[in-house]
């Protein structure tokens, strides 16, 4: 069987346009990380604006039917990025919506991207309009069991809108689908998120404001596999609203709510 020269050409172009976008500045990254302490702040917000640049690109840049790769790409920068924890606290957050814009345009069922935007974005970057903004896009392309399990992205959604933008309207709703979407599973996992998403919802919509669904949704967060900044602010959070958080023998987490007003 023949193969064609475009067949052949296609995906090398592709791969070497991915290569090179990612490696063209390898030699001064190195450089940079492996000195550190000794780099400027203004040096460190040029390379930002540069991987700005390179984001951007990466946007408009067609994939030739290469989404999936583009986007592990991108998440394993985005990972990179995140987990630079000396440069992040002089630099701040503000690319993490960059980089998931970048990944759920071109993959809107990476289910395990969504959590990390909604962390790195709302939490970290206090963009949460533009994570809820990513999300709303990604959920155009998803449907109850497309990807398996996608429940969960109405929940992140339901998060960000009831703790970092205080519209519990809108959070009820994202509850409710998270709980009708999560009901078409018969495993215990989906059957408990229908459960309890149901009834958060239907808490929101007779208690808008109580403090008490805030400490339930701040609890969401704790029950995710979170890192320990964002478990710190989740369990300052709860604490600030009146409960308290009991870590049990297994590692688990209980929550003492606060005595009612």
């Amino acid at each position: 069987m023949l193969i064609s020269r475009q067949s052949v050409i296609t995906p090398l172009v592709v791969s070497l346009c991915i290569l090179g976008i990612g490696f063209m500045q390898s030699p001064r990254l190195q450089k940079l990380l492996n000195s550190r302490e000794y780099i400027p702040l203004d040096t460190l917000e040029k390379g930002l604006q540069q991987e700005k640049l390179r984001l951007n690109l990466l946007k408009q840049t067609p994939s030739f039917g290469y989404d999936n790769l583009v986007a592990n790409w991108a998440y394993l920068n985005f990972l990179q990025y995140f987990g630079d924890d000396e440069v992040r606290e002089r630099t701040g957050y503000s690319l993490s919506p960059e980089y998931f814009e970048v990944i759920l345009k071109r993959d809107p069922k990476f289910l395990a991207a969504y959590l990390s935007l909604s962390s790195s974005t709302s939490i970290y970057a206090a963009m949460p309009e533009r994570s809820i903004a990513i999300i709303e896009e990604g959920l155009k392309s998803l449907s109850p069991h497309v990807p398996e399990k996608s429940y969960y992205i109405w929940r992140y959604k339901g998060i960000d809108e009831l703790l970092f933008l205080g519209n519990s309207q809108a959070a009820q709703k994202s509850f409710e689908t998270a709980a009708n979407w999560a009901s078409e599973y018969k495993d215990e996992e989906s059957q408990l998120v229908a459960f309890t998403s149901q009834k958060t919802a239907e808490f929101l919509s007779s208690n808008p404001d109580s403090k008490y669904a805030q400490i339930a949704t701040w609890s969401m967060i704790l029950s995710n596999p979170v890192d320990e900044q964002t478990r710190k602010r989740a369990i300052s959070a709860i604490e600030k609203l009146g409960g308290a958080v009991i870590t049990n023998p297994n590692g688990t987490n209980s929550i003492k709510l606060p005595p009612k007003d």
